[in-house]
Order: structure tokens, then C-alpha cells, then sequence
């Protein structure tokens, strides 16, 4: 059997905090997306997390609200390994097919070396998107919605956020993935679909993330996911372009 581990609702808490949390993300992504360098990402989101935890606090919310509770880290582990496996598994699986192999292209990957997708994929990934975006999303605000307005309606709104988080980092995927080109179309109108998919693939993610923090009272079970779906993404990625490029020579 299963348990629901997630924050008791509180009558009476200020509707004001959570959109303050809202309105902190919006900025951390124009920041990140539009006007930082790239250089300095880990630097804000390690920066960005540390502020959400201490708003959190504030608002009177404790670690294990939050899916950080040293009591839930052991299941949550277990459940991060056990979504990296299927991943990998899935991916495997994938790269074998023609058809689904192409949904592994992106050429972001194509002139990047070996060591920058290490980087890419063992640093930025997890210390820069997964751990920024489950203490937000998953941490911070969940707990927020879920002491105020009971836990369907934080996994709901967190979602939401979640997918529409997704709209600035989603501008232009369309031309550098041929898969989601061929699905989406060019130009503006082939833009606009691409946003819109990611915003609908991301907020279901979002649902299936806060399942995964609810069944094991830890962030670190949606964080294994995130990480297996981005970094190991990228691997499969890298690895496959190479592999095309052997055979074309």
C-alpha cells in the first residue's frame, strides 16, 4: 500500500505569500533565460533556491513540508533510483528504432565535446534546473498550496506553474529539434505549438513529479526523475548524433 505524505491544511494562512513566490520565479526566469549569461546559471538557481527555502521558512512552512525531512530521504532515494533505471531503460529502448531515435535529435549537442556535456550533464543539470526546480516547485510552493488550499490543488497549481515555467526556455526548440519540427511546423505558427507542447508535456510532468514527492515525502524522488529525463536526455543525445556522424563517413 501507499501513503499520502504531504503538509496538513491550515485554515486562516495569507493567500498573499505564495504569489510572492510566483512573482520571485517569474524573475529568476526572465534572469535566467534573458538576461544573465550562461556562466552565471548555477550561481542563480543555487542562489535562487537558498532565497525560496528561507521564504518558505518564513511562512512558517518546516523541511519535511517542504519534502526535505531527513525521515523521507531514505524513500526517497529509492524512488530517484528507481525512475533513473526506467529511464534508462526507456531510453535504451527508444535509441533502438528508427522512428524514436529521432526524438533523441537536438542540435545543441552536435558541436558540443565530451567534457561540456559532462559539465552539462552532471553539474548544470542537477545543481542548476533539477535542484532549483523541485525546491521550488515541488518544496517551496507545493507546501505553500498544500497548507492553504489541501493537496490536489497544490499538485494542480504547482503543475501549471511548472508548465508555463517551461514558455522562455521552450522559444525556438522547434528548429533545434527535427522530431518536434516535423510535429509543430516553421516558422511563427510552428513556434507557438512548440511553447504550447511544452507547456502541456511540462505541467503533466509536473503532476507525475508531485506524485512522486506525495509517495515518498521526498523531493528527491521527483528530482531522480528530473535529472534521468534532462540529463540522461542529453547523453542519449550526444551519443546518438556521434553515432550518425561515424556512419555518414
Amino acid at each position: 500500500m501507499f501513503s499520502i505524505i504531504a503538509p496538513e491544511q491550515v485554515s486562516g494562512l495569507a493567500w498573499w505569500p505564495p504569489l510572492a513566490v510566483v512573482v520571485l520565479l517569474v524573475v529568476i526566469n526572465i534572469v535566467n533565460n534573458r538576461v544573465a549569461p550562461q556562466t552565471h546559471y548555477l550561481l542563480w538557481s543555487f542562489g535562487g533556491s537558498v532565497l525560496l527555502l528561507a521564504v518558505g521558512f518564513l511562512d512558517g512552512n518546516s523541511w519535511t513540508d517542504m519534502g526535505l525531512g531527513w525521515r523521507f530521504l531514505l524513500p526517497g532515494l529509492i524512488w530517484a533510483a528507481a525512475s533513473i533505471g526506467i529511464i534508462t531503460a526507456v531510453y535504451v529502448i527508444g535509441s533502438l528504432f528508427r522512428r524514436t531515435r529521432a526524438a533523441f535529435h537536438d542540435e545543441r549537442m552536435a558541436e558540443m565535446s565530451a567534457g561540456r556535456l559532462m559539465f552539462q550533464a552532471l553539474i548544470e543539470v542537477p545543481f542548476g534546473t533539477v535542484l532549483f526546480e523541485e525546491i521550488a516547485f515541488r518544496g517551496v510552493l507545493f507546501a505553500m498550496l498544500a497548507r492553504r488550499y489541501g493537496l490536489v490543488w497544490a499538485l494542480v497549481g504547482s503543475a501549471l506553474l511548472f508548465g508555463l515555467w517551461h514558455i522562455l526556455p521552450s522559444i525556438g526548440t522547434h528548429e533545434q529539434n527535427p522530431a518536434l519540427g516535423s510535429v509543430v511546423g516553421e516558422g511563427r505558427r510552428g513556434n507557438i505549438l512548440a511553447v504550447l507542447l511544452s507547456v502541456f508535456t511540462t505541467a503533466l510532468a509536473g503532476i507525475l513529479f508531485g506524485g512522486l514527492r506525495v509517495l515518498s515525502g521526498s523531493v528527491l524522488a521527483p528530482m531522480g526523475f528530473h535529472w534521468g529525463t534532462n540529463g540522461l536526455g542529453y547523453a542519449f543525445s550526444w551519443v546518438l548524433i556521434r553515432a550518425r556522424e561515424r556512419r555518414a563517413r
